[in-house]
């Protein structure tokens, strides 16, 4: 039997169509490729109950279990200080205190932080008084537009107590001698902020504000 080669006559766009349809479509499973895929089924959401304190206020959720903790904290329990910027932990602006930890809370699940304690930006301040870092960044103009304000005002937070326990930074000269050490160098400073990005540029102000605070100009 003879075999006569039929030759394709394709577009650069229709060869490059052809090729990507082929690609996805080997990936899919067989059923969808045939399809035969339910789509009447709706997609299963497990919840499970979570206990948080979030500035100092305990609360009894029953969470989904895919919801993140800056999504809890913006979308469910309307405290909108905290801010989503990239989504994805690159810029700081989502940044909350965990048990006095620093963390993106864009990257964690709200449901692994059952018994934790949560301290957003709204928690900071008193009654009648703003906490010394929010006073700090008023002061030495730490900000513009504002959007990534709290996420930089938490994280300063958070940095000098790390400062006081000792954690190293990657520009910290001597290890041995950090704990006890008054001196806060600039370089320190913007090493330990470098997680949280201003897209304004304040970041003069906010070196400013930091060393206020540490050396005890604003309390």
């Amino acid at each position: 039997m003879e075999y006569q080669e039929k030759e394709l006559e394709l577009s650069p766009r229709g060869f490059v169509g052809a090729a990507v349809v082929g690609t996805v479509g080997n990936a899919l499973p067989a059923q969808v490729q045939a399809g035969e895929a339910d789509d009447d089924e709706p997609a299963v959401a497990h919840t499970v109950a979570c206990s948080l304190t979030i500035n100092g206020k305990p609360h009894e959720l029953e969470i989904d279990t895919r919801v993140t903790l800056l999504d809890l904290l913006r979308d469910y329990l309307g405290m909108t200080g905290t801010k989503k910027g990239c989504d994805h932990g690159q810029c700081g602006a989502c940044t909350v205190l965990v048990n006095g930890q620093r963390i993106n809370s864009c990257l964690s699940l709200a449901a692994v932080h059952d018994g934790d304690h949560v301290t957003t930006i709204e928690g900071l301040a008193g009654e009648s008084k703003l906490h010394p870092m929010q006073a700090a960044f008023l002061e030495h103009d730490g900000l513009q537009c504002g959007y990534c304000t709290p996420g930089q005002i938490c994280s300063a937070v958070a940095l000098l107590e790390e400062w006081k326990t000792g954690a190293p930074s990657t520009v910290t000269p001597d290890i041995a001698q950090l704990i006890g050490r008054p001196e806060l160098t600039d370089d320190e400073i913007r090493e330990r902020m470098s997680g949280n990005l201003c897209r304004c540029g304040a970041y003069v102000g906010i070196v400013a504000a930091v060393r206020a605070v540490h050396e005890g100009k604003i309390a």
